[in-house]
This record gives C-alpha cells, structure tokens and sequence, in this order.
C-alpha cells in the first residue's frame, strides 16, 4: 500500500486531534478526506507527510515508516498544506528552480517548463508570486508538489481560492494524476469530493466514522433515505412535523437550488411509509403534490448524518 495509518493519535494537552484511527490507501486510489472543522484531517495529513510527529501510532508511506525515515517519505511525497507557504518575493520559475534544487530534480529546467503548463501558469509565469491572486499561488504550490513526480500526492484543499473554472481544471488534473499515483486530498466542497472520488474516509473528532466506496455509503452506511416533495401551494415545516418515521425536515432554499417555498426534503428510515403520509395529508388538507420522489443519499446528506 502507498499510505499504511495504523492505530495513529495525535494528542495536544488533554485534546485527542486524532484518535486511534486506521487506514490504507493503494497506487491508483484518488480518496476524499473529510469531516468538519476541528475533525483532524489536517492534523492527519500532516503526520503522514512527516510534518507532526504522532503521539502514537504509526504511518508509512510506500512501506517507508514515517517516523522512522521522514527525508525517505518525503521523497515520494507531494504535499499542498492547507496554509500554501510560498516565498512572495521569489519569481514563479525562481521559486520552483528553488524546490527542484531541495528535491535534486535532474533535467530541471525542461521539468520546470512541463509542470507550469501541466498546472496552467503559463500566462502567469513572468511574475512575483506575491503579484498573484489566491487561485494562481495555489497553482504554484501544486507545480512545487509535483515537480519531483512523487509516488504519493497529499493535498489539503487544493482548489481554495480557485474560480469554478479553475476548479475543473484542476479537477481534471487530479483525476489525470489519480491513474498512476496515490492521491490523498481534503476539501469542503463535497461536490467535489463526488465528481473525482469513489472512495471517501469521514472522520468526525478525531475518529474515522466511514471508510467506503461512495457508492456503499449512499446505499449502506446509513439507514437514513432522502424523500423530497414539492407543494403547489405555500406548506409549513410544521404541518409536516406530524409525519411518522422522519428524522429530519429541510425547506430548500430557492436561492441556491431549483426549489420552490414548499419544496422540502426529508430524511427517513421508511421512505415508503413517509410517501403515503404525504398523499394522505394533501388529501385532508386540500394540498396539491408536483412532485414526489426517494432518492440516495447525497454525501451532503451521508456528511451531516455521520458528523452532526
């Protein structure tokens, strides 16, 4: 395996960051890790690239133990920390002349050349890194995390700061990456995480609360189903409470998706059973249904079950 985590916590004072957590991850694996704020994935992160030493536990990366040779990992690694460190008053070519000198990258110059296309720099590449905008200097630490071409790629919200253009750009470039090397990635946007990975690791406080491909998450991890109705007429999340089997009652908001001032979602274990109720309670109140249907589970909805 590229990325062995056995058992590994970090403990600052009386806080657990991390928190006995176990994990491996294989060459060809492109794997979202997420949790909320505070959860410890960059604490995480961190360990396995040799930057925090673990208050127990052990990584290793392509079966070189972390804590036992960190210069050796950190060869086979790429690592984009979540704060990006970049010298402002370097030139970009400069500044990753520079890294291609700390890592012995030999035919510098035609590699240096090749990563600020692959990255997309080219139109940029005449200027200060402090001249840059947040989206192109997170372009530059992603040239410097991969012009050693590293076996491993450990990125922590890589796409902070881009446009949405920018952002599948580098999308595409992730999953590029993802076929022959090993990518371990934090982000908040779970769409994100859904249009590149097909596996995701969830850890909330310190734990790791799901492992799996997306695809089992969305069907098993969580009895809780998603039913979504649609109201001619203005509805209350109130008239709603009555119904049996629901756990949850989410108005969605027209501003932000295709819904209308009656469109809910509700989260439940019989979705069968909350479908009836709601023909029956538009019956009795003279309410009209547009629409009326179950549906997987998004990661938004896996995300907020797994962490609330």
């Amino acid at each position: 395996m590229s990325i062995t985590v056995n058992n590994l916590s970090k403990i600052y004072g009386t806080q657990k960051a991390v928190d006995d957590i176990s994990f491996t991850i294989g060459k060809g694996e492109i794997v979202g890790f997420l949790g909320p704020n505070g959860a410890g994935k960059s604490t995480t992160m961190k360990i396995i690239a040799g930057y925090l030493t673990a208050s127990a536990g052990h990584a290793s990366v392509c079966g070189i133990p972390v804590d036992e040779n960190s210069n050796e990992t950190k060869k086979k690694i790429g690592y984009l920390p979540e704060a990006n460190p970049l010298y402002y008053d370097m030139y970009i070519r400069e500044y990753i002349d520079f890294i291609t000198n700390v890592h012995a990258v030999k035919d510098k110059t035609k590699k240096i050349e090749a990563v600020i296309k692959t990255v997309g720099l080219t139109a940029e590449a005449n200027k200060k890194i402090g001249q840059l905008s947040k989206g192109y200097k997170q372009r530059v630490g992603l040239a410097a995390a991969l012009i050693h071409n590293p076996e491993v790629l450990i990125l922590d919200e890589p796409t902070s700061g881009l446009d949405p253009n920018q952002i599948v750009e580098i999308r595409a470039l992730i999953k590029k990456l993802g076929t022959d090397k090993t990518v371990l990635f934090s982000s908040h946007i779970l769409q994100e995480v859904q249009a590149i990975c097909d596996r995701v690791i969830i850890i909330s406080k310190g734990k790791i609360v799901a492992d799996d491909l997306l695809s089992n998450l969305q069907k098993e991890k969580t009895d809780v189903q998603v039913v979504q109705v649609a109201f001619k007429e203005p509805v209350s999340s109130e008239l709603l409470q009555s119904l049996i089997d629901v756990s949850n009652i989410e108005q969605l908001q027209a501003s932000n998706q295709l819904a209308g001032p009656a469109d809910y979602k509700l989260q439940t274990t019989n979705p069968e059973s909350v479908r009836k109720q709601l023909l029956e309670l538009s019956l009795k109140n003279n309410l009209n249904i547009v629409s009326l249907q179950s549906e997987h589970n998004s990661l938004e909805d896996i995300f907020k079950s797994l962490t609330s």
